[in-house]
């Protein structure tokens, strides 16, 4: 097991008194880095609030609550490990859109609605 030296707020590193002063290799540094989507109130979407380091999903959960919803802002929390998150690459963008200009069936200016849909 390797060990590294630190040092805690109070500790005098001269002496041999204070807080433990070693700690291994397991900590926050090393941890995951989590996502973090907040829903505000029932009904509406979860919108990214931020990211955090945790050991597991159930501490990035609490630490999230205790983080990014102190005032009661939150009703749910997803979190989700950064490593299983893929994004499209935005100088690649037109070629992942491109398909979609040609099918106007897609855009809703395509249809007509009769009179009786008023509030479509």
């Amino acid at each position: 097991m390797n060990l590294i030296r630190k040092f805690y707020y109070g500790d005098i590193p001269e002496e041999k008194g204070g807080g433990s002063n070693y700690q291994t290799k397991n900590d926050s540094a090393s941890w995951p880095l989590w996502e973090v989507f907040i829903r505000s109130k029932q009904g509406l979407d979860h919108k990214h609030a931020g990211s955090l380091h945790a050991a597991d999903a159930q501490m990035a959960i609490e630490n999230a609550r205790d983080v990014y919803t102190r005032r009661m802002e939150g009703v749910s929390i997803w979190v989700v490990e950064s490593k299983y998150i893929t994004a499209s690459n935005p100088e690649e963008a037109g070629e992942l859109y491109e398909p979609a200009v040609d099918k106007i069936y897609r855009h809703p200016t395509f249809y007509q609605l009769p009179d009786e849909v008023n509030h479509m």
